[in-house]
Formats: C-alpha cells, structure tokens, sequence
C-alpha cells in the first residue's frame, strides 16, 4: 500500500528535506498573477506610475503587510492587498515586467509547468484594450521562461483568462480567451465573491466555450457550500474546480473510521474532476483550520484528484515548495505523495494529451526516480 513500501535497505521511505523539495518538478494550476508580485516589483512600478496609496515603500515592510493583511480575518483589508496589485499593472510594461517575475519566480521554485490567471477587465484603467493586456502578459511570461532558461530553470507558462463574478463581461472574456487558444492562453475562469454571484449567472460564456471545444475551471466551493460546486460541475460544466475545499461538507466520517460519501462528493471522485487546493490560503479563509485539519490529507487516502497550489504567493507568503513543506510536516508525505500530486496537476492540464503525456514521462517521473535515488549514494537525509 502507498506510504508502507520500504526501500532496498528495508526502511521506511524517507520524508524529503526542504532541499529535495525545491527540486523536485512541480506543477502548477491555480496561482493569481496579481496576488504574486514581488514586493520591489509594486514599488519600482508605484514610483513610474505615480501611485501613491502604499502603505509603505520598504519592499521588506510591505511583504510583510500584504501577509498581515491577507491573515487579518477582514474581508476590507484582504481586498485591499489587491487593489494595490492591481494599481500598479496598468501599462504594457508593468504587466510584462509582472509576468515575466512570474515565470522566473515559479521556475527558480522547480515549477516546470504553471497555468496562472488574471482577469484582463481589471487592467483596462490607463487605457489598454483587452487584447493589449493579454499581448503584454503573453510576452511577459515568454520573457520569465526565456530568462529561466539562462538560469539552467525550465518552465512552461499559459495563462488562464478570468471573468468577475459580481461583473458583466464573462462572454466577452469567453470570446477573448478562444481567441488566444493558440496564442498563449490555455482556458477560462470565473473569480470573485461566490455568495449572491452563483456560477449560474454566467451560462452564456460557459455554453460558448463548450461549444468551442475549449477549457474552464471554476472558483467553486471556497467561501461557499456544496451548492456552488454542484452548480459549476451538473449546470455549467467545469472542467476543474478551483479550490473545491467544501466537497468535505459531503463526506461523511463515521466513529470507526469508516467514510461515506455523499452523491455529490462520489461524482467528484468517480468522474476525476480535479480539485485545485490552495492548503494556505484556504487557512487564511478560513476554509481549513490548520494544515493537519485541512481537507486535503482525507481527499488524498480516498483518492480524489486533488492537486496543490499557491493562490496568492505575495500574500500568502508561500511557494509551491512551502505549500508542500507545509503538508510534508502534517502529514509525514513522502517523495511518492508528492508525486501523485503532481502527476495529478498534469493530468488535469489545459495541454494536449501528447505534450501533458510528455512532460509527465520525460520531466516528472525521471525528475522525481532521481531525488528518490539520492539514498543511494547518501544524498538524502536519514
């Protein structure tokens, strides 16, 4: 069974250390690019546009309140923490200067493949049309890839287009990101406040894109209950569920420790849909108590298609590294849990079944048979 097999030298298998974590190959499905900006980034970009509403201009200090802010338990200051991302990407430059530290950061953090979104509409105020933030993000993810390639780094970025719940313009950013299908953009989403802007009230872009052939994943399932995900799997058709937390709210755990699974969680399970868990900042959510309550370490022994992401690295404090440090610590996993995660990101990739079945053979598995050999010749901690 996983986690009881033993090595040659019959012990136990080894958790990873910090370092073989930050190496192993990485995939990642749900990363926001204006939660991940580097704080000397939202300076250098505040002082060129003139945005004057930071809270401070020490990128040391304000790292540190975009992280306080996000673990305040206030709704004003969390969305605050945004607001100011998102004063500071407003030009051509600023958004290729952003998505370019993107690709860079996430490759320097062993991501070898990463679907980051944002939502273009919230970058329109200094004047660039939708199509003109899309390019600018485009070519700046082009140039983080270029870059970590010079550093001996290798990832391989698309962008996934997002529309505001609470907002209008869903099919219109449907449209945009069919568009750029083969430009850069991998799929579609919907974010926001899931309370009172049900997934339902944009069935317009979803029918759109079904017809369209194309991929979308939506935020279900975090702030809300069971209903948000079943309106985004049974009336709209997602493809992946963003965070997908509350499925536990159908889980039934009996006093002999015995499970049950409701119609709803069984559907999940059976069909595979994948569900993108953000452990941290599902914490400051508060959608999850602690990383050894999280819903996560169940879904992962009923073998849910569950994968692992940062959401907002600038506010959250986290790296795909860090996340899975943190469930290494929770759940004592080991360098084969950390693969299945994985495995279980590229599998549900908005890629082509050849180049998800590629990466997976020629990057993941070789990548991780080499830290799990590292015993062998003393490189792994005892």
């Amino acid at each position: 069974m996983e986690n009881e097999t033993v090595t040659r030298a019959g012990t136990a298998p080894r958790t990873p250390t910090a370092d073989q974590i930050r190496r192993a190959p990485k995939v990642l499905l749900h990363d926001h690019l204006d939660g991940g900006l580097r704080p000397q980034t939202i300076v250098e970009l505040a002082a060129a546009c003139g945005y004057e509403g930071l809270p401070t201009t020490d990128p040391v200090e304000l790292g540190e309140w975009f992280r306080e802010a996000a673990d305040s338990g206030s709704l004003e200051r969390y969305l605050e923490t945004f607001a100011h991302t998102c004063a500071v990407m407003q030009t051509r430059e600023a958004l290729i200067r952003v998505a370019a530290d993107c690709a860079e950061d996430l490759a320097a953090d062993g991501v070898v493949y990463a679907e980051v979104r944002y939502a273009p509409e919230q970058h329109l105020e200094a004047g660039l049309t939708l199509e003109e933030v899309v390019e600018a993000v485009n070519e700046g993810f082009r140039e983080g890839e270029r870059r970590a390639r010079e550093a001996g780094n290798r990832i391989r970025v698309g962008a996934l287009l997002t529309a505001m719940r609470h907002a209008a313009r869903s099919l219109e950013i449907a449209e945009l990101a069919n568009r750029y299908r083969d430009r850069g953009v991998s799929g579609f989403d919907i974010a926001g406040a899931e309370a009172g802007y049900p997934p339902t009230r944009h069935l317009d872009a979803f029918e759109y894109l079904k017809r369209e052939n194309n991929h979308f994943t939506i935020h279900a399932g975090e702030a809300f209950g069971l209903p948000s995900i079943w309106q985004a799997l049974q009336w709209c058709g997602a493809d992946r569920l963003g965070h997908g937390v509350r499925i536990i709210d159908d889980i039934e755990t009996r006093p002999d420790g015995s499970v049950r699974l409701g119609r709803l969680a069984a559907y999940v399970r059976d069909k595979r849909v994948p569900l993108e868990m953000c452990p941290t900042s599902n914490l400051q959510t508060a959608a999850a108590d602690s990383y050894a309550e999280h819903p996560i370490g169940l879904l992962r022994r009923l073998h849910f298609r569950v994968t692992v992401n940062t959401d907002n690295r600038l506010m959250s404090g986290t790296s795909m590294s860090r996340e899975f440090e943190h469930l290494v610590e929770a759940f004592g996993y080991t360098l084969d849990d950390l693969q299945w995660f994985t495995l279980n990101a590229m599998k549900s990739a908005f890629l082509p079944f050849d180049e998800r079945l590629a990466m997976i053979n020629d990057v993941i598995k070789p990548g991780y048979a080499e830290l799990k050999a590292e015993w062998l010749f003393g490189g792994a901690a005892s």
